[in-house]
């Protein structure tokens, strides 16, 4: 009997702490990275599937009518489960998850796979972070998307040196 009161104290324990990581992020950044090397930058609530990130690359693809797979590496691994949510897929606080067309072998693929992959609209929001207002405040829907730009490198200031001794030192 003692035996099976610590096992329940203990689960219980378990419980607590999880549910309070879980309350700690409040969302999850899904980057999603092209062939073309373009980055679409997500927001979402943790608790919601990876099927509205699916949905949502559904409305912003300029080619929607295409199947497709989103993976992650290393190891490549294909997002196969859509009814997962983000936090038990390890994507919190945030991800890198990598598209791809699943076509099969021939000229259809060359195609799709050096075109565009997302809207023109889209495309012309490029390093904007875009802002939409959310028409009902209680149904979820992912925040809205920021096109990502390779990062631009500073030239560094030169670091000034100083010529003090040490006050240890006696000359």
């Amino acid at each position: 009997m003692y035996i099976c009161i610590q096992v329940s104290i203990q689960k219980k324990i378990r419980e607590a702490e999880e549910a309070a990581r879980k309350s700690k992020f409040t969302k999850a950044v899904i980057r999603v990275r092209f062939p073309d090397n373009h980055t679409l930058e997500v927001n979402f609530h943790p608790s919601e599937t990876m099927q509205s990130l699916v949905d949502f690359l559904k409305r912003v693809l300029s080619q929607p009518d295409l199947p497709f797979y989103l993976y992650t590496t290393p190891p490549k691994k294909i997002i196969k489960d859509v009814s997962q949510d983000f936090f038990s897929a390890s994507f919190i606080p945030g991800a890198i998850v990598y598209f791809s067309y699943d076509l099969p072998k021939g000229d259809d693929v060359v195609a799709a796979n050096s075109g565009p992959f997302l809207h023109e609209d889209v495309m012309s929001l490029k390093g904007l972070e875009v802002i939409a207002e959310q028409p009902d405040p209680v149904q979820s829907a992912p925040e809205p998307a920021t096109v990502i730009r390779p990062p631009v490198t500073q030239d560094p200031k030169p670091a000034e040196k100083k010529s003090v001794k040490p006050k240890w030192l006696k000359m």
